[in-house]
């Protein structure tokens, strides 16, 4: 659910108060500029990627190619020596002779490793169209996953081990606790990675990616980013409008919100979720489904909350934690993101929990992959730190305060707006009060010159809701939105055809989208 000025004009841009008045002019067409250009950053743009084959993906997925792509860890001082190593993995078009280049990818988090996700279905979730004419390429950015170095975070001490944690802090014991807890968690963060987390911001990521479309030998960038990706593609075509060939995002990410207004935007679209679930459940998970109405759904969630918050669910299995509060809210958004395969088991269990067992709601949370409230799920198997560097990350994008008062301020708003959906949003945000400080701001896109760029809405998204969609979509100039009338997080993938062939002709063709069009 899931944040320092170098010596030189650009970093010292991009930790101004715009990064979108970074990224035009640093590469507003003139030759000059390019970074490709700079003596330093020449041996990084000029390298040659060595593909080695890497197996096959899930099934009967495409033979995959792999390789690393070697980044500087500082772009306003390449010539330092320090570096990541990043790995890439590509699903290779299957006829070449029809080949436009390649398309790359961003699979969500942030934290999401796209190696893994391209390793488990070989780029699948495109449709069969866009797998003929392009690679499909994934990599995984800096500080994730198998990336060189990674985030990482020691233990945190002095935590309250197996006490329940209530999903708003209400008194001043319990919201000291909170505050503590995240303190500790900041701390084991800094402790073991130290100056690398001032090093994993979305704005360099973006700059490793115009060295990684270099490295492919496309000219032009034709990019997918889903939900997290959506940021990163934002943050590409501002620095790079003019590398642009075709940009798709999909479950946007608004940049122009604070980290208040973004905890308020997300609980309100987990809130209308789930009761999207409600209203839909007997659609989707038939006869499992908890209730005999949308109400009497509805309040059965909100009894069990009730009463986890007095006393966690009983479990029948010792090697499982009895179910507080907090895990309840957990499964319950956590099963909002693909409701076609996560609402029947999340019908089953909660029915469960209502008859005194909550043995099933424990074993959906130790054993669902993180579906962090910015990110698209990965979908491939993770050795990877998906807790660990969506933390480092929207920390280092966004600014926060850090004194806690501030945090319990924004309770109010958020739980009149969202209850405890909104609640939960604002508490997940406080380890970033003790981050290093972030090189991010909010703003309105600046990428004068960029070609349009397709935006993604799902009306019932949960996680980066529609309204987000419309905002970014309108902040590009010539930006375009295709809605999908839905539930679930993202739509190209999991949405149907007409999604599909809309952003397919686009991705191929740069065929356009009409105005108001929509699935």
């Amino acid at each position: 659910m899931n944040r320092r000025a170098l010596a030189l004009p650009l970093a010292a841009c991009l930790a101004a108060a715009s990064l979108a008045g970074c990224g035009a002019t640093a590469d507003a067409g003139d030759r000059a500029s390019d970074p490709a250009r700079r003596a330093a950053l020449k041996p990084f743009y000029g390298q040659t990627l060595k593909w080695t084959d890497c197996g096959r993906g899930e099934g009967d997925t495409p033979a995959l190619r792999c390789a690393r792509l070697t980044v500087p860890r500082d772009y306003g001082h390449p010539e330092n020596g320090g570096t990541f190593s990043l790995p890439v993995a590509k699903a290779a078009t299957a006829g070449p002779d029809e080949r436009l280049g390649s398309l790359v990818y961003n699979p969500g988090g942030p934290g999401a490793s796209g190696v893994s996700d391209l390793r488990s279905d070989g780029g699948e979730a495109f449709g069969a169209e866009v797998r003929a004419r392009f690679d499909i390429v994934s990599f995984d950015p800096r500080g994730v996953g198998g990336s060189r170095p990674a985030v990482r975070c020691a233990e945190s001490e002095g935590d309250d081990e197996g006490a329940p944690e209530p999903i708003t802090p209400a008194t001043a014991k319990d919201r000291a606790r909170a505050f503590a807890a995240a303190r500790a968690e900041a701390a084991g963060c800094v402790r073991a990675s130290g100056g690398l987390l001032r090093q994993v911001g979305t704005a360099d990521a973006a700059r490793d990616l115009d060295v990684l479309r270099a490295a492919l030998g496309d000219k032009k960038l034709t990019y997918l980013g889903w939900s997290y990706g959506t940021s990163l593609g934002t943050a590409y075509a501002e620095q790079f409008p003019h590398r642009v060939r075709a940009l798709v995002l999909d479950g946007a990410i608004d940049p122009s919100l604070d980290w208040r207004e973004r905890a308020v935007s997300q609980g309100t679209g987990f809130r209308r979720a789930v009761d999207d679930y409600a209203e839909r459940c007997a659609d989707v998970a038939g006869d499992s489904c908890p209730g005999a109405s949308p109400a009497g759904i509805s309040e059965l969630i909100e009894g069990l909350y009730e009463e986890a918050a007095r006393e966690p669910l009983p479990v029948d299995d010792e090697e499982l934690y009895d179910v507080d509060a907090r895990t309840l809210l957990d499964v319950v958004t956590g099963a909002m993101y693909a409701p076609e395969d996560d609402w029947e088991d999340l019908s089953e269990a909660l029915g469960a929990a209502a008859d005194g067992d909550g043995t099933r709601l424990a074993e959906l949370a130790r054993g669902e992959e993180p579906a962090t409230a910015s990110g698209r799920r990965a979908r491939g198997a993770a050795p990877e730190n998906d807790d660990e560097a969506i933390v480092a990350v929207s920390c280092l994008d966004t600014p926060h305060p850090r004194a806690a008062a501030d945090y319990w301020k924004a309770l109010g708003p958020a739980e009149r707006a969202a209850g405890v959906y909104g609640t939960s949003s604002v508490v997940d945000e406080l380890t970033c009060a003790d981050w290093p400080p972030a090189t991010g701001r909010p703003h309105r896109v600046s990428a004068e010159g960029v070609p349009p760029v397709l935006v993604v809405g799902t009306t019932g998204d949960p996680a980066t809701p529609y309204e987000e969609a419309k905002s970014l979509a309108g902040q590009f100039p010539g930006g375009m939105l295709l809605t999908y009338e839905g539930v679930g997080h993202t739509a190209y993938g999991r949405a149907g055809a007409c999604v599909t062939d809309a952003v397919d002709d686009y991705l191929i063709d740069l065929e356009p989208v009409r105005s108001g069009a929509t699935c």
